[in-house]
Parts: C-alpha cells; sequence; structure tokens
C-alpha cells in the first residue's frame, strides 16, 4: 500500500531505500513560493540507526508490511533468547542483536510483541512499565526525600537506573524500558 509523504504520521513503517523503517518525528514545511517538504526522522528497524530525509509532500511512501505475533519470553541462552508464540506455541529463536536495546530487560514468562518483516522477527515492543527489584544501592539517607537527587541502584536483572535516595535494597521499583528511568514504587 502506497502513501503519500504529506500523509506521514509517527509511529508509521514505511520502506526507504528497501529497508523498512519507524517515522519517529516528522515536520511538514511550505517555504514561501517553493514546494511543500516533510522533514522525518526516521530510525531503521533492522539496525536500530536514526536517520533524517527530506520528502518531497508529494512523494509516494510505500508502508512497510509488518506482521506482529505475541510471544513469551521462555529462556536466555548463551547470545539466543527462545520465546513461544502465545497461540500457536510454536518456539522461536532470536539472537540478542535483533532484540538490541530491549534484551537487558527481558524477564522469564514476559510478553511482548515482536514484529515481523518477511517472515523474521525485526524487532519487539515491550509493555510501556516493567517492575524489578532492587539488589543493590547505597544506603538510605535520612534526610532523603521525594525530590533529592538521585543514586545508582543494580535490578535484578542486572541492569544500573537511577533512583530516589530514599529506595532501599529489597524494594520493588517500575522502571520504562524505553528510556530506562525509574518511574515509582511498585504496588504489589
Amino acid at each position: 500500500m502506497a502513501i503519500v509523504a504529506s500523509s506521514m504520521r509517527r509511529g508509521m513503517a514505511i520502506m526507504h531505500n528497501g529497508e523498512p523503517c519507524r517515522v519517529l518525528d516528522f515536520h511538514h514545511h511550505t517555504p514561501g513560493n517553493l514546494r511543500a517538504l516533510v522533514q522525518a526522522k526516521l530510525r531503521r528497524i533492522k539496525t536500530g540507526v536514526q536517520f533524517e530525509h527530506r520528502f518531497r509532500a508529494t512523494d509516494s511512501l510505500e508502508l512497510a508490511q509488518l506482521s506482529t505475533q505475541e510471544l513469551d519470553f521462555l529462556y536466555k541462552s548463551g547470545s539466543t533468547y527462545h520465546f513461544m508464540n502465545a497461540e500457536t506455541f510454536d518456539q522461536l529463536e532470536v539472537e540478542e542483536d535483533d532484540l538490541g536495546d530491549s534484551a537487558k530487560w527481558m524477564t522469564d514468562g514476559m510478553r511482548i510483541i515482536a514484529e515481523f518483516y518477511e517472515g523474521r522477527p525485526i524487532g519487539v515492543q515491550l509493555p510501556n512499565s516493567l517492575v524489578f527489584e532492587v539488589v543493590e544501592t547505597a544506603p538510605v539517607m535520612k534526610t532523603a526525600t521525594k525530590n533529592a537527587s538521585s543514586k545508582p541502584a543494580v535490578l535484578n536483572n542486572g541492569t544500573t537506573v537511577n533512583v530516589p535516595e530514599f529506595i532501599q535494597i529489597g524494594e520493588r521499583i517500575r522502571v520504562n524500558p524505553e528510556s530506562g528511568e525509574y518511574l515509582d514504587r511498585a504496588k504489589d
């Protein structure tokens, strides 16, 4: 399916130079008496590389034909992550490089949405927030407040995030996997 560049929207998957790309941002320009342009910030879905490209507003763009499947994360073996399709129970192996930054957030039993291009997994969508336990951090300061400075904390998946000073070892916190930021204490 084809669209004109002026119909581009954030989150769309389009084909650019034979590669599927995700539209991260775009801006429509109409400079004076010149032709309208669309300045787009794109990310190659396969590699995660971001770049900018300028399209004429009337350029024809092909939408990338991506399919999605719900997958349950089973386990990691070396640099290979093993998943099971939630509907068909087929098992699937995905290399760590294909998962990119999402790999460090994988926990047993986690359900994700995987994007496939030409039958091959090329990316995953994680939940908006994940819950982890703090296993290592500096002791709590008696003067710590909610708006005080932050300190590094190691989570039970091995990832380090910055948390407020009042967070203690053993607490469960919610983290945004997209940005790696602390959100709040988990309410169990």
